[in-house]
């Protein structure tokens, strides 16, 4: 039985679940990961590090590494290889393509969410002398640069590799924790407001639960609409997705 390689745009939870799962005899399972975490989780069969180069770049290693099959399970913020990835899969033939994306979230009763599109509206959103968790990344920090009356504090996995461009703030370096270990950080804080992405899942959505119990408001910024493409919600589909593709391909 000939070998088919496959490629996992990855970077999320799912993604290093779906290598996991697929890892076979028969089969070549490559993750790349954009390398914005210092130490990422360990992730099985290959592992490719960096950009490609845009998206024809992208289509090229799809054709230097005989790719028959392209899992797009990068975050539901992570727009750009998204559509990198939408253009190599197209660019090249023959090639499966299919898009892994977690359910967003939906308000629940009890939830104070203020739903935003845009970062800018989000920074508009806060209100004056608020204290503010940022849980965001580190690359949409900027767009709160001009808030000078507001407290921020800002979560990141790892530390920021240049000063942040912010009047007032402190920087929390954690994981997303438990539902009790959320509420004690928003109660030590003094944190009135959150802002967040709507990225869905179950790994950082005991800070909603948290705020929830405390009443305390979430400026909730939405995803960005994207192009009509095969979409799954979970691993267990997407492992379904692949046996056909593997069958149909006769490997």
């Amino acid at each position: 039985m000939s070998e088919t390689t496959i490629l996992i745009l990855g970077g999320t939870a799912e993604a290093v679940k779906l290598a996991s799962h697929l890892q076979a005899p028969h089969l070549r399972v490559i993750s790349s990961l954009a390398g914005r975490t210092l130490a990422p989780a360990k992730i099985a069969g290959e592992i490719r590090v960096g950009g490609f180069g845009g998206p024809q770049g992208l289509a090229d290693y799809l054709k230097a590494e005989n790719v028959k099959l392209l899992i797009d399970a990068t975050h539901p913020f992570a727009t750009q290889i998204s559509d990198n990835a939408i253009f190599a899969s197209t660019t090249v033939n023959p090639i499966a393509f299919v898009r892994l994306e977690r359910p967003a979230w939906l308000k629940k009763p009890g939830d104070k969410w203020v739903v935003v599109d845009t970062l800018t509206q989000a920074a508009d959103a806060i209100p004056s002398k608020a204290r503010v968790l940022l849980a965001l990344g580190k690359q949409h920090i900027a767009t709160f640069s001009k808030r000078n009356s507001v407290h921020f504090v800002v979560r990141m996995i790892d530390p920021p590799e240049a000063p942040l461009d912010l009047v007032d703030f402190e920087l929390e370096l954690s994981k997303p924790g438990t539902v009790e270990g959320e509420a004690s950080l928003l109660i030590a804080k003094r944190i009135t407001h959150i802002v967040c992405r709507n990225s869905g899942g179950k790994a950082s959505y005991a800070k909603i639960t948290a705020a929830r119990d405390l009443g305390i408001p979430v400026i909730m910024l939405e995803r960005p609409r994207r192009p009509e493409i095969r979409t799954l919600p979970d691993v267990e589909s997407v492992i379904g997705f692949v046996r056909e593709t593997l069958n149909s391909l006769g490997t």
